[in-house]
């Protein structure tokens, strides 16, 4: 318990120094990832940190602020980044010229594919140094994927506060955020909040009782404890919302076939290939009235009881 307050100390410290931040989550991340990372994003938008969310992958979720996912690490900067949808060989070219007191960027469409629709374009800024990085809901530095095996340069000489409670974490960060009893990383990050004093709003809390709801099958599972329920509490107190969750979708990853058992082929009537044999007679019937119906049909005569059995092309063994 003591090494608990310790950490949330420690954490509360570079957190209360620090000018800018970064959260990553790893790709394909669960409900309860996304809501803890959103509601961490939240919290420090609240305390003035320039703050942002990214994952190797770009993800469609329901939960307030998910929109601000992005792909890349920054945390404000100075370079503006326009983005708009894009489809392989859609693009002709990319130019640039000024007019007067205007920079124009022109981009021109390949033949054949429709032009680009200036209400889908978004601004944002990137690049920009991050004094800190907070990694969710990921065992290793290598889980996360693409966004840190791009960029690990830019993990060098940071605090990573490593928040997880997976059995298998490796305790890579300078902060060790771990509790691998606990039934959800939201209620790590709630606890990180009660720390740092901030206000937990209603999209706050909403969004950590979905996290704690998906990770625990509706308070269901084994790792759910009276833990657990303390703060559920809470965050009803605080105004959490009750609604159904949905499951978050990879935006760039085609529809997940849902896994069921395949049909079943058809059983060879292996039985009917046998010479003589009635085809009505279902696989399911005993062995013992195939045996009594098979000598009813052809009686043998005392000379052919002689004569040694072979059977051919039954394929019976």
């Amino acid at each position: 318990m003591d090494n608990t307050q310790n950490t949330l100390s420690r954490i509360q410290e570079i957190t209360t120094k620090c000018r800018s931040a970064v959260i990553i989550i790893p790709p394909n991340p669960s409900i309860d990832a996304i809501a803890a990372s959103t509601s961490l994003y939240l919290a420090l938008n609240k305390m003035g940190k320039t703050v942002s969310i990214a994952c190797s992958q770009k993800v469609q979720s329901d939960l307030t602020a998910s929109d601000k996912i992005q792909n890349v690490i920054g945390a404000g900067g100075d370079s503006l980044m326009v983005s708009f949808p894009y489809t392989d060989g859609a693009i002709d070219k990319v130019d640039y010229n000024i007019q007067g007191n205007s920079f124009n960027l022109v981009v021109t469409p390949r033949p054949g594919f429709q032009k680009l629709n200036p209400n889908q374009v978004n601004f944002s800024y990137t690049g920009g140094l991050v004094d800190v990085i907070f990694v969710i809901d990921a065992p290793t530095l290598n889980s996360l994927g693409t966004i840190y095996t791009e960029n690990q340069n830019q993990f060098n000489g940071k605090d990573i506060i490593n928040i997880d409670r997976h059995l298998t974490n490796a305790y890579f960060g300078t902060v060790n955020y771990v509790n691998k009893t606990i039934s959800s990383i939201s209620e790590l990050v709630l606890s990180i909040l009660q720390t740092l004093g901030i206000e937990i709003d209603r999209d706050i809390a909403t969004n950590l009782y979905s996290g704690s709801a998906a990770s625990t099958n509706n308070f269901t599972s084994y790792s759910t404890n009276a833990e657990t329920f303390e703060h559920i509490a809470a965050l009803m107190r605080l105004g959490a919302v009750k609604k159904a969750f949905k499951k978050p979708v990879l935006a760039t990853t085609p529809q997940i076939m849902s896994f069921q058992s395949p049909p079943m082929r058809p059983q060879p009537q292996i039985i009917n290939s046998m010479p003589g044999r009635n085809p009505e007679i279902s696989k399911n019937t005993p062995i013992e009235s195939v045996e009594q119906e098979t000598s009813t049909e052809k009686p043998q005569t005392s000379q052919e009881w002689l004569k040694p059995k072979i059977f051919k092309g039954g394929g019976l063994i």
